[in-house]
Parts: structure tokens; C-alpha cells; sequence
């Protein structure tokens, strides 16, 4: 039961009724020095004040965040989030995991109905829009059709879920992305509830949920296994953070954007090092940026590195909320709890951070990033020269200088190259591709009936404007459509090798441009709407038209993308496309009618008209008043409430899609989408007793920055993948194997597709992607089909890793598919925060190598035997382990080693072999 250990409950008086809530006020009376603390610690503090039981939220825990200190401390925070936000991508998992806990009850003749969200859950579906029709009035439509082809098992599921779950909404496909959705709709600022009023936190199953960190929310994402244990009761311990002040002073200069103020923020917090900390942003600057500015800043915190980009509520907050249609009654209790109870931003200067970071955010230039880490900041000018670069730096291409480069592309252009003609969808049978090299500058002629382009190193493969990260943000958005239609007017248009599409994160987006007559023009350069959803940002970029896939994998080209999303990692676009830049949606139409990115935009045309006069970007760039104009004009609350009135309604599929009435689900045994999962089955009643690690092999043996992307299954997969040949040889065919991520309520795909990324690097492999070397015998194999021997063998596995290991997103994947492969162990000089817990979570230890110590100051090759001592007896966060290496001629090397198990409780969930099994052993309890 809940405990007023410090007699703070007071009263809030609304106009129609009386609240209870913590009074930090009251506490602040009582000595504790609250007004020093960062904004998002008052909340912290407010959380455990609220759900202190001296159980799961003990007098430690509050002890931690009253005396919060700006460095690092070792001592754990408890935190009950008000609410959980998924995507389907990792809710279905999730939902698939809550069934088995319900039918695993059901078997120990529990009653399983019991086991429910215990608060409110929302679930997005947006992750599985793929866009495989584009540059046409009937793509979304067709998407949508395709989307639902593909994913029907699935969502029936989720659909019924709906049903059975207390606590549980879904809105269906085609309504918006999660984040846009949270930010437009869900987040209340100050919730409500059984009689008291608080402030409006929430997890979410994507790493981008600081999003709504602009909004005044305390938000971030967690792996979908932490979600789960927060949904079912159990609060979500982490180490008390480190909070760094951003101190913003100045004002956007006239020509820059919010994505190019983000990409500035996200270069010098990761150079500063924020990982695992919280930032707070403060300073005269933030009286510049809208909601929709700092959203578009929270949004990219995982980019950053930290857990969140915390934006306090103030006037510009209830002026964004007002706007975007919440209640009067809504947005008065927000400033009346924030300001009596110290939440409403003000007196920033008594607050004492860790540290602080400034930036005048005057001096921001135009930007972009890439071509494969999102902090990776390249100035707009720059783009050409770098690309030049990283050509020859990273693929070893013969390097030309910029002069020599525009010779040999002024010579195509006299030879024929293209002019600026509508995209060819169906190529006819007389395609022909010629390949050549002209000066050092490999080229290739597609020939298709009268028409002839060329591609080249750089070219523009795909041009994306979609994610909720600039999408949500109406002056970039609205900046693009003035872009495309100044380039109308000037006769100017795309590049026909461009793959152009327009993913907005929800429909409000689609009415203000249609409301602004500015949807046509982007449709007049092939911008058609293609879905409301999570695209080419998680690698549902869809094939690649023909002739271009078939020149680029034919020649190994070089060809890029460029998308306003905030992830752009190896392969996870387009496996074609190496080169992947992050930019404002405004650059996005830009470079699709360059159609190339190695080219300086400042002082280049962009394209020449048809009477062959060159055409600059300042040409078609729109000023900040045509914007802020626009805006002003058709910006209005209205297409909020139409918009989100039918959120929960969905299309006439989702409506007549029929679902069982059972509250336990019946596993079809031919599912290939959906399957029981087999942590639970059969578990004992208490968990068995640790074991040390004896006679492990390592699996993989990795380098620096192993993101989420390389360990978790993701995008496409071959025939030949073992997740492929699983599949033929349940009869799916290779046109219905969808992605894997429409399969992660399959573990037996999942399982296949980890570390199977075609972009790994395994020091045990020859080959790059997915393979490794069972050691036993030499030979070379996938990383699955090795883990299958060794686990017959009953020999356990470790990973060998460097530094960030499982930076990206949150999924949960990356941890569940390392556990069913056998590993035991990971072995890195530092994770990523999410991963580090996730694997936690699924019984696998994350160990670390001491300050300066890595595989190779020890000597390691990966292919020795590894004994790890230490675990069976007393383990106890944060203890320090014995690792000992033997090689085949029996020389031995032995060190130390962290077990990052930070707290008590991850010690006990360990100890579980899981978070979901200690759960369900706690529900037995009782």
C-alpha cells in the first residue's frame, strides 16, 4: 500500500473538482533544497514520493532522489511510469509474451484472467508499412492493402488483445506513428486519476519515446521485456542519473531549421558524452522553439546518447496544446498542478546540474548526417567534398578531385544525360544497362525506350520524407511543400533514378498541406502520400525499382539515400544503399531533384530547366515569413479533433477483421506469425541455483559500436537465411515472408535472424553477415546453425564485444534472440543502456571489462575456452568476476571482470534466468 511517509498530500481545487497530490512545495518547507533540483528529477522525486510501499519502492529509493546528487551515483531510483506507449514491431512480442504468461497461469491451474495491464497501455500500429507503391495517387492505398495482405495474422492478435486485456487500446494501421500520435493525442502533461493529480510520464517499446520529452513529459524508451514488467506492476529500477544542462541562448537564423538545430545538438552531446545521463534543456534560446522544435530534439535523445531531452512545461507548452485541440479543462489543470507544485518552468538559474553545455543556436549552419551514425554532422556545404572522401576512404574508389568529378559529369550530361522526366514504375523488357569508366568515374547508362539516364557513384536512390522526428514539425513540413512548389514554378523536377515518397507521422500532416494547396505540388514531384507509418526509417524503404536495383547490384554502386528520419545506420535503409544521410524535409525534395548527394547545394544549380537555365537552391528555398504565413493560415485544432475523434476506428479491413471472445489465446501450431514462447513453459516453482560459466566458446567476436541493427533480426531476409529455409520448409513461400519484423511474435524466425545483419563483422568468419566458425571443427557457418551444434553439445557460448555495445533502438529481439541461441555471456568495455537491461532481463549476464582492459590488451582471440567464476556463490551488483581464457595449447589468461548487474533487483532477475519469470512467479505467489 501506498505510504504519506511525509505527510504531503495536499489539495488542488479545479473547477469541477478536488485532487490529491504530493506536495514538493511541503517538502521543500521541511529543508530538502527542491528548487536546486533539475525538472525532471522533481518528477523522479514525485513518482517514488507517490508509489512509496518501503517494498518495491523502499525508503533507500527516496532517500537516493531527495539527496540527489549532480554526479554519479551508484544507488538505485524506483519509477512507476503512468503509462506505456508500443509500436507493433515490438508491442506484438510483448502482447505474445503476456498470452504465455496467461496460458503458463492456466496450466498451474492459475487463474489466468488475472494477469492484465495495470496501467494503461497504448499501442501504435505504424511500423509495418512498407512502401512497395510510391510516386502514384493510388500508393497509399495500395500500401495499405498490401500492409494488410501481409499482416492480417497479426493484427487479429492485436485485435484481440484489445478485447481480452483490461488497460489495452490499439489504433490500427494507417492512423499516424506512435510518437506523432503521443505527442498530438495521448500525452496529457497532468494526469488525472482515481482522485489525485500527477505529472504524465510513460515508457515506451521505441527508442525514439523522448519525443513527447518536449511536451513536458518524462518519457524514454525501454526494451519491450522492461515494458512488459512496468505494464504488470513492477517498477523500473535504474541508477540515479547524471543531469546536464543544455543551455540554448540565441535564435534560428533565417535559411536553418529545427532538423539542422537537432543534428547540431546530437554532434556535440555525443562528442561531450551524454550516454546513460539525462539532459535538461534551460536557457533564453528555448523561448524560440516551439513543442514541435523541441520535439523534434527530444525525438533524436537516443542519437544523442542520453536518456532524455527534458523540455519543463511553460507557456509555449499549453499554447501547443491548446492548439492541437486538448480539453480547456486539460490545459488548465496542467499549469495549475505544474505551478503549484513546482513543475512549472521558472527560477532555472537556482538549479544545479551536473554540468552544463551551451549553444548559441544562432551559430547553427544548414546540416546533414550520415552516411551511417545520426551524430555524424556534416555541413551542407561540405556534403560533396565529404562524400568524395568517404568514397575513397571506405570503399576504396579511385578519388577525383571535385573539378575533375564535374568534368566527367558535364561530359555525360552532353552525351545524353537525362533531363528531368517522370520515373519509370514499369520498366519495359528492352531495358538496357551499360556499364563504364569515364576519368575515374564509374558510370552506368540505363536505356529504356526513348529515355536514357545515367547513374553513378552518389546518386540518389531514395528521397524519404517520413518519420515522426521532422514530420511532426509543420514549418519544415510546410518548408518542403513550398520547396517542391517554387520548383514547379521555376520548370525544375526530380531525377528519374529517385525513389520518392511522402510517410507523414499522422494525418493532421496530409490536411494542413492539402488545406495550404501545397500536397499537389509535392505530388508533382512524385511526393504522393504512401502511408501513415514508420518507412523508409526502419528499412521498410521497399525494393528498389528494377533497372535501378538490378544496375546498382550488377556495377557496386555507390548509391545513397537521403530521409528526414533519425536513424541511418548500416544496411538498415535499403541493403543497396551504403550511404544513408539524415536532413530536413525541405533538403529531402532538394536532393531528389539533384538526384545526387555529391554535389554543394550552396553554390551548384540544383538542375537546369528545359531551356537549360541552372536553377539554385536559394531559388526554390521559401523565407521564414512565406512559412510562418502558411502556417498562420491553415494550421488550426479543427484537423486535430477530426483527426483523432476516429483514431480508434480504423479502415473498413480493421473493422470487419473477426477475433475470439477467449481470455486465453489458442496457439495455432501452423502459425508462422504468431507462437507461444518457450520461457515459461514448465517453470519451477523457485528459481534453480546460479552456476558459474564453464567451457564456453565465444560465438562472435565483435568490434566498436554494435548497434541493435547488427544483433536484431530486421528488414528482409533470403531463401538461403536460415529464418528463409525455416520458412519454405513450413510451405511459405519466398512472396509471402513479409519482414522479420511482422514476424517477432515467431521465435523460431527471430532466433534465425540474429546477428545475421549483412553488414556484421565476426572476427571468427571469413565471410561478412551472419556467419562465424563452429570451432570444433573449423568449419564456417551461419551464427544459427553454430548455435545449434554447440547447444547439442551442451557447451555454453559468449560474445566478444568493444565499446557501445547495443546502441540503437530498443528491441527486445537483440536480447531474446541472443538467449535462445545459447549465449550465456556478453563480454564488452560498455553497453548501451536499454541492451545492458534487456539482456539482464532475459538471464543473460552483461560483463565488463575494466577501465582500459578489451579483448585485445588481454590477448584474445575468441576462439579460446572460457571459465567465469564468481557467479555461483554471493553474486551481488556490480561484483567483480574471474575470467579465465585457456587456449588449445594450454596456456591460460585471467582477469577481472564487472558483472553489470547494477541493483538488487537485476541481481534478482538474474537470478530468475528473467524479469517475465520472476513476475510469474510473484503472480503464483499471491
Amino acid at each position: 500500500m501506498q505510504q504519506d511517509i511525509y505527510n504531503l498530500k495536499r489539495t488542488l481545487t479545479t473547477h469541477s473538482e478536488s485532487l490529491t497530490y504530493y506536495s514538493l512545495p511541503e517538502l521543500e518547507k521541511q529543508g530538502h533544497s527542491i528548487r536546486k533540483l533539475p525538472f525532471s528529477i522533481r518528477i523522479l522525486l514525485e513518482n517514488a514520493l507517490r508509489n512509496y510501499d518501503d517494498f518495491s519502492v523502499t525508503k533507500n529509493h527516496l532517500q537516493t532522489i531527495l539527496n540527489w546528487s549532480p554526479k554519479q551515483s551508484d544507488n538505485d531510483i524506483a519509477f512507476k511510469p503512468a503509462r506505456v506507449l508500443m509500436q507493433d514491431f515490438t508491442g506484438v512480442p510483448a502482447v505474445v509474451d503476456i498470452a504465455s504468461l496467461r496460458s503458463e497461469m492456466a496450466r498451474k491451474g492459475g487463474e489466468a484472467s488475472k494477469i492484465n495491464p495495470l496501467i494503461p497501455v497504448d499501442l501504435v500500429i505504424d511500423h509495418s508499412v512498407q512502401v512497395d507503391y510510391f510516386a502514384a495517387q493510388y500508393a497509399y492505398q495500395q500500401n495499405m492493402e498490401e500492409e494488410y495482405r501481409r499482416n492480417r495474422e497479426r493484427y487479429t492478435f492485436l485485435k484481440w488483445a484489445q478485447k481480452s486485456f483490461d488497460n489495452f487500446s490499439v489504433v490500427p494501421p494507417g492512423m499516424g506513428i506512435c510518437h506523432q500520435v503521443n505527442l498530438e493525442y495521448f500525452s496529457k502533461g497532468a494526469i488525472a486519476r482515481d482522485g489525485m493529480v500527477f505529472p504524465d510520464t510513460l515508457v515506451g517499446t521505441d527508442s525514439h519515446t523522448p519525443m513527447v520529452n518536449g511536451i513536458g513529459v518524462v518519457a524514454w524508451g525501454v526494451g519491450g521485456i522492461e515494458a512488459e514488467a512496468a505494464i504488470l506492476g513492477q517498477p523500473i529500477y535504474f541508477i540515479s542519473p547524471e543531469v546536464i544542462g543544455l543551455k540554448l541562448t540565441g535564435k534560428l537564423k533565417v535559411g536553418t531549421t529545427a532538423t539542422d538545430l537537432v543534428l547540431t545538438i546530437a554532434n556535440l552531446l555525443r562528442k561531450y558524452g551524454v550516454v546513460g545521463k539525462f539532459v535538461e534543456v534551460f536557457g533564453p534560446g528555448l523561448d524560440n522553439l516551439s513543442v514541435p522544435d523541441r520535439a523534434t530534439i527530444g525525438n533524436m535523445s537516443p542519437e544523442f546518447g542520453c536518456t532524455i531531452t527534458y523540455f519543463p512545461i511553460d507557456n509555449k507548452t499549453l499554447e501547443y496544446m491548446r492548439d492541437s485541440n486538448r480539453s480547456e479543462e486539460q490545459i488548465q489543470l496542467v499549469e495549475d498542478y505544474c505551478k503549484a507544485n513546482m513543475l512549472w518552468r521558472e527560477n532555472e538559474e537556482e538549479i544545479v546540474y551536473t554540468d552544463v553545455v551551451e549553444l548559441d543556436i544562432s551559430t547553427v549552419q544548414p546540416s546533414v548526417a550520415g552516411p551511417k551514425r545520426p551524430q555524424d554532422k556534416i555541413l551542407l556545404k561540405d556534403l560533396k567534398d565529404k562524400f568524395i572522401e568517404l568514397e575513397h576512404s571506405s570503399f576504396g574508389r579511385h578519388y577525383i578531385a571535385p573539378s575533375e568529378r564535374q568534368e566527367a559529369i558535364t561530359r555525360w550530361k552532353e552525351e545524353g544525360g537525362s533531363q528531368p522526366v517522370k520515373q519509370p514504375h514499369d520498366p519495359a523488357p528492352d531495358v538496357e544497362i551499360e556499364a563504364n569508366i569515364k576519368n575515374g568515374l564509374k558510370t552506368v547508362w540505363i536505356s529504356q525506350g526513348n529515355e536514357k539516364y545515367m547513374l553513378s557513384d552518389g546518386a540518389v536512390a531514395i528521397a524519404a520524407i517520413t518519420s515522426c522526428t521532422n514530420t511532426s514539425n509543420p514549418f519544415v513540413m510546410i518548408g518542403a511543400g513550398l520547396v517542391a512548389k517554387k520548383a514547379r514554378e521555376q520548370g525544375i523536377d526530380v531525377k528519374p533514378w529517385v525513389k520518392t515518397s511522402l510517410a507523414p507521422g499522422s494525418k493532421v500532416v496530409t490536411d494542413y498541406l492539402e488545406n495550404a494547396d501545397l500536397l499537389k505540388d509535392l505530388e508533382a514531384l512524385d511526393f504522393h502520400l504512401v502511408g501513415y507509418g514508420c518507412t523508409s526509417c526502419i528499412g521498410n524503404s521497399g525494393p528498389l525499382p528494377p533497372e535501378i536495383s538490378r544496375a546498382v547490384e550488377e556495377n557496386d554502386l555507390i548509391v545513397t539515400s537521403v530521409l528526414s528520419g533519425n536513424r541511418n545506420f548500416e544496411a538498415r535503409i535499403h541493403p543497396q544503399v551504403k550511404m544513408n544521410f539524415l536532413m530536413s524535409p525541405m533538403l529531402v525534395v532538394a536532393f531528389a531533384i539533384a538526384g545526387r548527394v555529391d554535389i554543394d547545394l550552396t553554390t551548384e544549380p540544383l538542375s537546369c530547366d528545359r531551356n537549360g537555365k541552372p536553377i539554385y537552391l536559394k531559388d526554390i528555398w521559401p523565407t521564414d515569413d512565406e512559412i510562418h504565413e502558411v502556417m498562420k493560415r491553415v494550421l488550426t485544432p479543427k484537423d486535430f479533433k477530426k483527426n483523432y475523434d476516429e483514431i480508434f476506428e480504423g479502415n473498413e479491413i480493421w473493422r470487419n477483421l473477426e477475433v475470439p471472445e477467449d481470455k486465453i489465446y489458442k496457439w495455432e501450431d501452423k502459425s508462422t506469425y504468431i507462437k507461444e514462447v518457450p520461457f515459461f513453459r514448465n517453470l519451477s516453482d523457485e528459481p534453480n541455483a546460479l552456476q558459474n560459466i564453464q567451457g564456453a566458446r565465444a560465438l562472435l567476436v565483435l568490434g566498436d559500436s554494435i548497434t541493435t541493427d547488427h544483433i536484431s533480426p530486421a528488414g528482409a531476409f533470403s531463401e538461403d537465411s536460415a529464418a528463409g529455409q525455416y520458412l519454405r520448409s513450413r510451405g511459405v513461400e519466398k512472396k509471402h515472408f513479409n519482414s522479420y519484423g511482422s514476424r517477432r511474435g515467431n521465435d523460431e524466425v527471430m532466433v534465425r535472424g540474429t546477428f545475421a545483419n549483412v553488414r556484421i563483422k565476426n572476427q571468427l568468419a571469413e565471410k561478412e553477415g551472419g556467419y562465424t566458425t563452429y570451432l570444433p571443427s573449423g568449419d564456417e557457418m551461419t551464427v544459427y546453425d553454430a548455435a545449434q551444434k554447440y547447444i547439442e553439445d551442451k557447451t555454453p557460448l559468449i560474445v566478444l564485444t568493444g565499446k557501445e555495445y547495443g546502441s540503437g533502438s530498443s528491441r527486445d529481439w537483440a536480447a531474446k534472440g541472443t538467449f535462445l541461441l545459447g549465449i550465456k555471456a556478453v563480454l564488452a568495455e560498455s553497453y548501451e543502456r536499454i541492451h545492458r537491461s534487456n539482456l539482464i532481463m532475459m538471464g543473460v549476464l552483461p560483463l565488463q571489462y575494466l577501465e582500459g582492459e578489451s579483448a585485445k590488451t588481454h590477448g584474445l582471440t575468441g576462439r579460446e575456452y572460457f571459465n567465469i567464476t564468481g557467479i555461483a556463490e554471493n553474486l551481488s551488483p556490480l561484483k567483480k568476476v574471474t575470467v579465465t581464457a585457456k587456449n588449445d595449447d594450454g596456456t591460460e589468461i585471467e582477469f577481472k571482470a564487472i558483472a553489470r548487474l547494477d541493483s538488487p533487483i537485476e541481481v534478482a532477475y538474474y537470478q530468475n534466468e528473467g524479469i517475465l519469470q520472476y513476475v510469474l512467479r510473484q503472480f503464483l505467489k499471491d
